[in-house]
């Protein structure tokens, strides 16, 4: 599964919008261009992680809100990475996952 940078900008864009900022004042702060701003919302622009973890430091938003549309404060932030996970494991997989996960949460208690 690849990043969609559709998404990505969407989100980015929405963030943005969020903290008031106009594309101008974000890319100030950037050191880079409002049309390179523009193409990465837009979608038409991928952006490396560097550049992510900038944006996303600005916005005070987390990068894996960005890129995967799930907070790492909500409580099913994982749901569906980890769904997407299992149904690549075999039944035996599975079985040895939901141990070990059985193991943890005991070993806390």
């Amino acid at each position: 599964m690849g990043i969609d940078y559709n998404i990505v900008g969407e989100r980015l864009r929405k963030a943005r919008l969020e903290k008031n900022l106009t594309q101008q004042n974000l890319a100030e702060k950037l050191d880079v261009s409002v049309t390179y701003l523009s193409k990465i919302e837009c979608g038409t622009s991928h952006i490396n992680l560097k550049r992510l973890h900038e944006i996303c430091a600005l916005l005070d938003i987390s990068e894996i809100y960005i890129l995967s549309g799930s907070s790492e404060n909500s409580k099913d932030y994982l749901d569906k990475d980890f769904k997407s996970l299992l149904e690549k494991c075999t039944p035996e997989q599975q079985r040895l996952i939901y141990n070990l996960a059985k193991t943890v949460i005991e070993a806390d208690k």
